[in-house]
C-alpha cells in the first residue's frame, strides 16, 4: 500500500498554538476558506509586514492544502537558504520543531534545488523543494528542470517575496505546472516598477497590529526642514533663495531639483548629522550601543561620498554594492554582525531576507519611484530586538529623510487594498508630500559621471535646518495601538516631542583628512575600473602590458592615475600617505582631468 503524502499524513497542531503569531494562524485559515470555497481561483496571495512570520507561514501552507509536492521559490539565494533551514529536519530549530507543530520523528522531506548537487532522485523523494528563481531560468524554457519535470510535478507552487511574481520567469513557471495552486507571500504586494503581485490578496495583517503585539519596531520619519535654501536656479544661472514651501514644492514637480537634493554635499552632511543624532539618542535611551544606521545611496561614488561624511564624524561606516565582487560585500557584512560598524551604506542590495535587529535607522539618500522599494528599505529597521515586547525602548526605529527629495508614491496601485493596510501606507506617504508628477525611474547604479551631467540644479547652501518628527500611529483610527504602546512605556515625549533645530556634528580635521584620503583611494580604484570596463577590456588581462611585467590591465590603469595624481602635488610614487587635506582636495578637484590625462596616455598616446 503506497504511503500517504507528508502534507496529507502528518497532523499539524495549529490551531491553538500559542507559539504561533497570530498572522500565521489567521492566514492560515484564509488559505483553507479560499480554496475550499471552490470559485477555481488558482492564485492567492498574502501580505505580511517583515517580522510577522512569512517563513513560517508558508511552511504551514502545504498542510491548509493538503499537497502532495510542494515548490517554494525564492527571489534569491539567501531567502531560499533561510526557507531550507525552516523545512529541514536535521536542524534544531527548525520551523516545525521550534513552535511545536509537528512532534515526534514525522517531517516532511526537503530538498533543494541547486546546480549540479541536485538530481531528479531527490526531487521524487521529497515533499517539498525549495530553490530560488535564479536556478530556474537558467537554459529559458530548456531549462533541466523546467524540461524534464512533468506538468502535475508540483500540485502547490508558494512563492515567497511574491510581489516579484508577475515577472516574465514566473510567468513561465505558471505554465509549466497548469494545475498547481498557487499562493504567494509577500511584506509588500508591489514590484519596484508598481504593478501588484498577481492573484487574489486574500489575507493582509496591518502594520499597526504589528507593533501593537510587539512583532515589528514602531517607527517614525524624522523631516529635516531647511528653513530656506540657496541653489543656483538652472532657467538662468542665478543663485536663489527660496523658503521651506517652496523647496517642498520643488521636491514634488522638479525631479532635477529632487535629483540635486540627495547628492548635493550640503544635503549629504545635513543628512548625515541628523541620523548620527537620532542613533546618538537611541542609543543613550536604551543603553544599546550595537544599534546602527542604514544608509540607501544613489550608486557606487555616491556610498563612497556617504561613507567619507559618516568616517568625518568619527563613525565606523562602510558600503557594499552589486558592482564589488561577494567576497568584498561577505566581508562588509560580516563586519556587520560582529557589531564593527555603526553605519553600513547601500543601494538596494539589503532588501529581502536580510534580517539585522540592530539596524534602527534609516538614513534616506537616494530618491525611490515607487512605494515598494521604500517599504522594504524602511522594513530593514523594523525587525524587532525584543520579541513581543511593545513599547521597549529597544523597539523604536527612525526613519530620516529631507523635505525636498520627495518620494514618489505609486498611490493608486493601493486602492482595492484592506483599509486599514491602506492607513499605513498612507502613514508611509504623509511624510513626505506627494506631488501629481508622472513617476520616473532613477537607475541607482548608474555612473557618478552621468548623475553629474545630467544635474541641473546645484545646491549652494541651506539655512537653519529643523527636524520634524513624525510619528507612525498618527491616524485616529490607529490610537488603539497607541493607547496600547503608552501603556508599556512608550512616553508622550517621545510621541509629541517638537521640532528642534538640527545642531551640525563638528569634523576634526585629522578624522576629515583621513576619511578623505580613504575616499581618494577608493575612487581613484573606481575609476580605474570604468577605464578598463570603456575599452572592453578584461581587468585581468595583459592588453596594456607591453613591458610583459606580468602586471594585468586594471592594474597598469590605476598605477598610471596614481602617477598623475602624485605629480599633480608634486609627491613621490609612495607618498599618498603624507598628502594634507588640501593636496587632497586639489586632486579631487582635478580629478576628471588627471584620469583624462592618463587616458590619453594610454590608450590614444
Amino acid at each position: 500500500m503506497t504511503e500517504l503524502p507528508a502534507f496529507e499524513r502528518l497532523d499539524p497542531h495549529i490551531e491553538g498554538n500559542s507559539k504561533l503569531r497570530e498572522p500565521q494562524t489567521e492566514a492560515y485559515a484564509a488559505i483553507v476558506e479560499h480554496f475550499d470555497g471552490g470559485d477555481g481561483q488558482r492564485e492567492a496571495g498574502i501580505v505580511l509586514p517583515v517580522g510577522c512570520g512569512k517563513s513560517g507561514l508558508i511552511t504551514l501552507t502545504p498542510f491548509a492544502l493538503k499537497a502532495k509536492r510542494v515548490l517554494v521559490i525564492a527571489p534569491g539565494r539567501r531567502i531560499a537558504d533561510q526557507l531550507l533551514a525552516d523545512f529541514n529536519p536535521t536542524l534544531p530549530d527548525m520551523f516545525y520543531r521550534k513552535c511545536g507543530v509537528l512532534t515526534g520523528a514525522g517531517f516532511p522531506e526537503p530538498a533543494e534545488i541547486r546546480g549540479k548537487k541536485t538530481n531528479r532522485t531527490d526531487l521524487d523523494a521529497a515533499d517539498v523543494v525549495i530553490t530560488n528563481i535564479q536556478q530556474l531560468q537558467r537554459g529559458g524554457t530548456e531549462n533541466k528542470w523546467l524540461a524534464d519535470l512533468p506538468e502535475d510535478y508540483f500540485d502547490l507552487i508558494l512563492f515567497d517575496e511574491g510581489h516579484h511574481n508577475v515577472a516574465e520567469s514566473w510567468e513561465t513557471l505558471r505554465s509549466k505546472f497548469p494545475a498547481a495552486r498557487i499562493v504567494s507571500v509577500s511584506a509588500t504586494p508591489t514590484r519596484a516598477d508598481g504593478r501588484l503581485m498577481s492573484g487574489q490578496i486574500i489575507y493582509t495583517y496591518p502594520i499597526y497590529k504589528a507593533v501593537q503585539h510587539g512583532f515589528v519596531k514602531h517607527a517614525k520619519g524624522l523631516v529635516l526642514n531647511p528653513s530656506s535654501l540657496r541653489y543656483v536656479r538652472r532657467e538662468d544661472g542665478q543663485e536663489v533663495e527660496v523658503g521651506l514651501d517652496e523647496v517642498r514644492r520643488l521636491g514634488e514637480e522638479d525631479a532635477d531639483f529632487r535629483r540635486s537634493i540627495v547628492s548635493s554635499k550640503e544635503t549629504l552632511d545635513t543628512i548625515v548629522d541628523a541620523s548620527i543624532t537620532e542613533l546618538g539618542r537611541l542609543r543613550e535611551t536604551t543603553g544599546e550601543q550595537r544599534l546602527k544606521i542604514i544608509a540607501s545611496a544613489l550608486n557606487m561614488e555616491h556610498c563612497k561620498q556617504i561613507v567619507r561624511a559618516y568616517a568625518e564624524r568619527g563613525q565606523r561606516a562602510d558600503y557594499i554594492h552589486s558592482r564589488e565582487d561577494s567576497k568584498a560585500n561577505d566581508e562588509v557584512l560580516a563586519k556587520l554582525d560582529r557589531h564593527e560598524l555603526d553605519v553600513i551604506v547601500q543601494v538596494r542590495m539589503l532588501g529581502e531576507g536580510f534580517d539585522h535587529p540592530y539596524l534602527s535607522v534609516a538614513a534616506v539618500f537616494s530618491i525611490f519611484a515607487s512605494l515598494s522599494p521604500f517599504v522594504q528599505f524602511v522594513g530593514r529597521i523594523m525587525r524587532v530586538i525584543k520579541q513581543s515586547a511593545p513599547g521597549d525602548p529597544l523597539n523604536y526605529g527612525s526613519v530620516v529623510f529631507h523635505a525636498g527629495a520627495n518620494t514618489v508614491k505609486a498611490w493608486d496601485d493601493f486602492k482595492d487594498f484592506a483599509e486599514a493596510d491602506q492607513e499605513w501606507f498612507k502613514l508611509l506617504t504623509d511624510q513626505v508630500q506627494l506631488g501629481d508628477q508622472p513617476i520616473r525611474e532613477i537607475d541607482p547604479i548608474e555612473d557618478m559621471e552621468r548623475e553629474r551631467d545630467a544635474r541641473k540644479v546645484e545646491i549652494t547652501e541651506p539655512g537653519d535646518v529643523t527636524l520634524e518628527e513624525l510619528p507612525l500611529l498618527s491616524d485616529e483610527r490607529l490610537r488603539g495601538a497607541l493607547t496600547a504602546l503608552l501603556s508599556a512605556g512608550y512616553s508622550a515625549e517621545d510621541i509629541g516631542r517638537a521640532a528642534n533645530q538640527l545642531e551640525p556634528i563638528p569634523v576634526t580635521k585629522q578624522e576629515r583628512r583621513r576619511a578623505s584620503q580613504k575616499w581618494l583611494d577608493e575612487t581613484i580604484k573606481t575609476r580605474a575600473g570604468q577605464l578598463v570596463k570603456k575599452y572592453d577590456l578584461n581587468p585581468e588581462g595583459r592588453d596594456l602590458d607591453t613591458r610583459h611585467l606580468g602586471r594585468s590591465n586594471w592594474v597598469i590603469v590605476k598605477s598610471a592615475i596614481d602617477q598623475k595624481v602624485s605629480a599633480a602635488v608634486d609627491r613621490g610614487p609612495r607618498e599618498r600617505s603624507e598628502f594634507s587635506q588640501a593636496e587632497i582636495d586639489l586632486v579631487s578637484e582635478r580629478l576628471d582631468d588627471i584620469v583624462g590625462e592618463a587616458e590619453q596616455e594610454l590608450f590614444n598616446g
